[in-house]
C-alpha cells in the first residue's frame, strides 16, 4: 500500500479521525481468547476490517495504514486481516459483518460513524465475537460486553494545525500583505473551513483549529461551509473558492481529499493571499506553497492497543480516546510558507497539551451569544465542564462539543 502513497496524494486524495481509556481488561466470552481466558496465538485470530472506503480515500487510507502496524507490532499476520472495502452505510454493513464472523474473525472494526447501528445490532447476535464502532457513541448505553467505541482526540493537534494558522495571519498582518477584503466589518482577519457535515465531530474540530489561531492572532473571524459529504473533491475545491472569495486567508477542512488544498494552490499562484491547513496527511504533494501542514491521527496506536486486548482475552475498551500524550494525533510537516517562528510555538504548544497545562477547551478563552459558558450536560446528563474547561471525549470517546461559540459564522 504504501507504494500507492504518492499516486493517492497526486490523484488529489486526503484523509479525513483519543483522552482516558475506560473499561478495559475485562474478560469477554471467547473474543479471540484460547479458550481458558489466556493469550490467543496471533497466528490463529483473524481480524475483519469493514471501511467505507478503499485507500484510494483518505481517511480510510489512514485505518488501513493504521491496522497493518498494528498486526506487525502484535504478530498478526496480513493474510489473518480480512478486508472489506467501499461498505455503505447501510445494511451493507450487517452482511459484511456477518460474513467476516462466518469467516472466523475474533474481531471486527468499522471505521465510519454509519456503521454504528448494523455493527451494533451484528454484536447482539454474536457474543463470542468483538465489535468496535469507530467514531461511535452507543456502544456504553448498549449493555453489550462485546460491543465498543474509539476515536483519538483529533481536536488536540487541530488546535495545534489552528496554531500554525495563527502564526501565519500574524505575519500577514505584520507584513501588510492583506486587503480590506481580507477583514470583516469589525476589523478581524477573515479565515475560513471547508466542513462535511454539522455533526458534533466536525464542530468540536472546527472551533478547536479556530481557538488555536486565537491564542497567537485574537482578531480572527471564521466562516464555515458545509459540503454535506465527507469526500468530494469537486465541490470541497468550490467551498474553498467560495471561502476565499469572502476573503478568507486560511483554509483549513474536516473533509477526505486534497479538492480544498490544490484550490487554495491554485488561487495563491494566480495572486491571491490564500493558505491552507488539510486534514491527515501531508498536502505538500498537491499544494507544495500554499500548505501549511495538516492535521493528523496516528491510528496504529490504538489498534495495537485494542489487537492485544483480543490477543490477552480481554475485552476491547468499551469507550477507548488518546491523543498527543500517547503519539495517537499529531501533525503533518511544516511547509515552507509557515511563518518564522513556527516549529518553536508547536513545539511549545504540544508540550503543553501533552502535560496537561492547556486545555484545549478553555471555558475563559470563548464565548457563547456574548456570555461565558459553565454547564454542557450530554443527553444523558454528564456534564462535561469542570475546572475550568470543556472535558471533550472523557465520557464517551465520540466528540461532544457542539457549542456555537462566538467569533464562527455557519453559512450553510
Amino acid at each position: 500500500m504504501k507504494k500507492k502513497i504518492m499516486s493517492i496524494l497526486m490523484a488529489g486524495i486526503t484523509v479525513f479521525s483519543m483522552a482516558a481509556c475506560t473499561n478495559g481488561g475485562e474478560a469477554v466470552t471467547d473474543g479471540g481468547s484460547n479458550g481458558d481466558g489466556g493469550n490467543a496465538s496471533a497466528g490463529g485470530v483473524k481480524i475483519g476490517a469493514i471501511l467505507v472506503g478503499d485507500e484510494n480515500e483518505g481517511y480510510t487510507y489512514a485505518h488501513i495504514e493504521g491496522i497493518k502496524k498494528a498486526a506487525a507490532a502484535t504478530g498478526i499476520g496480513e493474510e489473518n486481516i480480512i478486508w472489506k472495502y467501499s461498505v455503505p452505510e447501510d445494511e451493507s454493513c450487517e452482511t459484511a459483518a456477518k460474513d467476516l464472523v462466518d469467516q472466523g474473525c475474533s474481531a471486527v472494526f468499522s471505521n465510519s460513524y454509519g456503521h454504528q447501528s448494523f455493527m451494533q445490532q451484528v454484536a447482539s447476535e454474536y457474543p463470542e465475537v468483538q465489535f468496535v464502532s469507530m467514531t461511535g457513541d452507543t456502544a456504553a448505553a448498549s449493555g453489550l460486553n462485546n460491543f465498543s467505541n474509539a476515536f483519538t482526540n483529533i481536536y488536540e493537534s487541530r488546535y495545534v494545525s489552528g496554531v500554525v494558522a495563527g502564526m501565519k495571519v500574524a505575519e500577514l498582518v505584520a507584513e501588510n500583505k492583506l486587503s480590506a477584503n481580507n477583514y470583516d466589518s469589525n476589523g478581524n482577519v477573515l479565515i475560513g473551513y471547508v466542513g462535511a457535515y454539522p455533526y458534533a465531530e466536525v464542530v468540536s474540530g472546527y472551533t478547536a483549529f479556530f481557538l488555536g489561531v486565537q491564542s497567537v492572532y485574537q482578531n480572527v473571524s471564521m466562516e464555515v461551509k458545509y459540503t454535506n459529504s465527507w469526500f468530494d473533491i469537486t465541490k470541497e475545491g468550490e467551498t474553498a473558492n467560495a471561502l476565499m472569495a469572502d476573503g478568507c486567508v486560511i483554509i483549513g477542512q474536516h473533509a477526505d481529499s486534497t479538492g480544498a488544498p490544490t484550490a487554495v494552490e491554485a488561487a495563491l499562484a494566480s495572486g491571491k493571499v490564500a493558505y491552507s491547513v488539510g486534514y491527515n496527511v501531508d498536502m505538500l504533494g498537491v499544494a507544495p506553497t500554499a500548505a501549511l501542514t495538516s492535521s493528523t491521527n496516528n491510528w496504529s496506536v490504538y489498534y495495537t492497543h485494542a489487537f492485544e486486548q483480543v490477543l490477552a482475552g480481554q475485552k476491547i475498551d468499551t469507550n477507548w480516546a488518546q491523543g498527543y500524550a500517547q503519539d495517537a494525533v499529531g501533525i503533518t510537516k511544516l511547509g515552507d510558507s509557515v511563518a518564522a517562528g513556527t516549529a518553536e510555538k508547536v513545539a511549545e504548544v504540544e508540550a503543553a497539551i501533552k502535560s496537561g497545562s492547556l486545555h484545549v477547551f478553555d471555558t475563559s478563552k470563548f464565548t457563547v451569544g456574548g456570555a461565558p459558558v459553565d454547564s454542557f450536560k450530554t443527553d444523558d446528563g454528564f456534564e462535561c465542564i469542570s475546572d475550568g474547561y470543556f472535558h471533550e471525549s472523557e465520557h464517551i470517546s465520540a466528540p461532544a462539543f457542539s457549542l456555537r461559540i462566538d467569533g464562527i459564522t455557519e453559512l450553510n
